[in-house]
């Protein structure tokens, strides 16, 4: 078994989850998103990234602006449709029901969970 392979999987379980919260909170660009899943630990490249935004525009749960810039070529800003907001609230109660059921199984709570 390959420790590092499911680390990778585990991580890419919740790579959508993320990506809405990131938007959930305002127009935001990808590489912003980029950067902020890589800080986190939640590394995903553009290759991964991208695909999953057409997705997700595609199902209804995120729609995008053109911006202009100043620094090159117009830039997309992304941003959560109510039809992802309620998809969203949905995950949440999800994953909540996930850590606590991962917690009671593992014997682990949030204070006691190492980084």
């Amino acid at each position: 078994m390959n420790l590092e392979n499911t680390q990778v999987q585990m991580r890419k379980g919740i790579l959508e989850y993320c990506i809405l919260h990131i938007i959930s909170r305002g127009e935001v660009y990808a590489s912003d998103m980029l950067e902020e899943l890589t800080s986190a630990k939640i590394m995903v490249v553009e290759g991964t990234l991208y695909p999953l935004l057409t997705r997700l525009r595609k199902a209804g749960l995120v729609e995008y602006k053109w911006v202009e810039s100043n620094a090159g070529p117009p830039r997309k800003y992304y941003t959560l449709t109510e039809k992802g907001a309620e998809f969203l609230r949905s995950l949440d109660s999800t994953w909540n029901e996930l850590v606590g059921s991962t917690q009671q199984i593992t014997g682990t709570s949030n204070a006691t969970v190492n980084d």
